[in-house]
């Protein structure tokens, strides 16, 4: 009996391996050194989320293309004309799906970006509409701004967080059409329905705490922004991710505590900077879209790292099957 470790991994958001299964493995290798060459290969074994003091940013990147790399040979192994044609039919289908949702989200923005002036385009030369456009889309954001800034918010979220996931797995190793759709998805909706609407909310209270105009308040915002309110938002976003995944409460308590510091002190190396512009120069109900900009960074890492720490889970509790499995 094969595994389809593919759909196992969608489940919990990671690039798919294969089986670790002895009946999968491929001219009868040993089951066990198969799982030793994984962890030799694997940045998790010897630093845990693929962090590194060395890195520009808390954890490496480098170390966290080489996983993608191995993890992308490792699926590269089982060639397309060795799968069964279920597995051939379900993989071109949802490549096919992907295609589909990402011509139809590419034809709607451009769509709506283009067409923002249509109730006045005649007369006008195509160099007239794409010379206006910018300005006047701008116009529309900020007219959605004030009759409903939260939707607005929420909407600019949603659209930053599913693309940082896809980004993320991209540059894990998958093929852009062979993406999760369930954990791109899943990252969407933490920023659509927490990381806008609590944003918006956030800025103004911090506005209320610290009203200083004088150049000594940014820093003081930027520290309280990097310390209290990254802390809260960061222990929403692995707890929210982990419900989603249906992960047991006992699993998403321990990875949060593993993931807690780490990602807190990463934070360091990117929004400090930041955040020296959206609290020095960015007006209040603007700073969101600028802070979404740098999301696209941010969400990467965190879509990343957050996903590792489930592959290393799913290793973890193959090794320990396999070893009740000798032991019995």
């Amino acid at each position: 009996m094969e595994v389809n470790a593919s759909l196992i991994a969608d489940d919990l958001d990671v690039v798919p391996m294969t089986s670790k299964d002895p009946v999968d493995q491929q001219q009868g290798d040993s089951v066990l050194m198969g799982i030793e060459s994984v962890e030799e290969q694997s940045p998790l074994a010897s630093s845990p989320g693929g962090f590194s003091p060395e890195s520009p940013f808390a954890f490496d990147l480098s170390s966290m293309a080489a996983s993608g790399a191995s993890n992308e040979a490792q699926v590269l192994v089982a060639s397309v004309s060795d799968m069964p044609p279920s597995a051939q039919d379900q993989q071109f289908a949802d490549q096919a799906i992907n295609a589909a949702i990402v011509g139809v989200a590419g034809a709607f923005a451009i769509t709506k970006i283009l067409t923002v002036d249509h109730d006045y385009w005649h007369g006008w030369t195509i160099i007239e509409i794409l010379r206006y456009a910018p300005l006047h889309n701008w116009s529309a954001y900020e007219e959605a701004l004030k009759t409903n800034p939260i939707l607005a918010k929420m909407m600019i979220s949603g659209c930053v967080y599913a693309i940082g996931d896809w980004i993320a797995q991209c540059y894990e190793g998958k093929p852009i059409l062979e993406i999760s759709r369930k954990r791109m998805i899943r990252s969407g909706l933490v920023g659509f329905c927490l990381h806008g609407s609590l944003s918006h909310f956030y800025y103004h209270i911090c506005e209320a705490l610290f009203p200083f105009k004088d150049w000594w308040g940014v820093p003081i915002k930027v520290a309280f922004d990097q310390t209290i309110w990254s802390a809260i938002w960061n222990s929403i976003y692995f707890v929210t991710l982990g419900v989603l995944r249906l992960e047991s409460p006992t699993s998403i308590a321990s990875e949060l505590r593993s993931t807690f510091w780490p990602m807190l002190t990463a934070g360091w190396k990117l929004w400090p900077f930041a955040h020296l512009i959206t609290y020095g120069v960015i007006p209040v109900e603007q700073r969101l879209l600028w802070v979404d900009c740098v999301e696209l960074i941010w969400v990467t890492i965190l879509s990343m790292y957050s996903n590792e720490r489930a592959e290393a889970r799913m290793q973890e509790e193959n090794s320990q099957s396999l070893d009740e499995r000798s032991t019995s």
